[in-house]
C-alpha cells in the first residue's frame, strides 16, 4: 500500500509512465494503446479507473476541451494549453502562467480564489502551411 492508502499497482505504474514520456495530452484510449504494448491483457476499463486514481491522487491531471474526450498531462507545473480547432492538438505553451491574475481577480470577487485555468484556442501552424 502506498502512503495514501491505495494499493501500487503495476498497472498503474505502467500507465503513469506512458503518460509522463509524453507530451501529446492523450486520451486514455491513446494511452491504452500504447500499455497494451508491454500489458496485453490489460483492459480499456482498467485504463480507465487507473487514471481517475492518478488524478484523485493528483498525480495526472485530467483535462477537458470540450471535444467529449478527457485527455490527461502528468506534468502539473503551472502552465497553458493551446488546442487547434482544426485538428484537434493540444499543446504546452512555453509562456509564464500570468503570477498576478488570482490577486487581481481576488480583489473582484468574494469567492476565494486557489488557482485559475486558461487556454488558447486556434489554428496551430501545421494546419495553418496546410491551409
Amino acid at each position: 500500500m502506498s502512503s495514501n492508502g491505495i494499493k501500487r499497482s503495476r498497472q498503474r505504474e505502467r500507465i503513469y509512465h506512458v503518460l509522463r514520456r509524453t507530451r501529446e495530452h492523450p486520451t486514455a484510449e491513446w494511452i491504452f494503446e500504447r500499455v497494451r504494448e508491454e500489458l496485453p491483457k490489460i483492459s480499456l476499463g482498467t485504463v480507465y479507473r487507473n487514471l481517475h486514481v492518478l488524478a484523485k491522487q493528483g498525480m495526472v491531471r485530467e483535462l477537458d476541451f470540450g471535444e467529449g474526450t478527457k485527455r490527461y498531462d502528468a506534468f502539473l507545473s503551472p502552465h497553458y494549453h493551446f488546442v487547434c480547432e482544426q485538428c484537434g492538438t493540444v499543446k504546452d505553451l512555453e509562456v509564464a502562467p500570468l503570477a498576478d491574475v488570482n490577486e487581481r481577480i481576488q480583489q473582484l470577487v468574494p469567492e476565494l480564489i486557489h488557482a485559475h485555468k486558461l487556454d488558447f484556442y486556434g489554428t496551430c501552424a501545421n494546419c495553418q502551411a496546410a491551409s
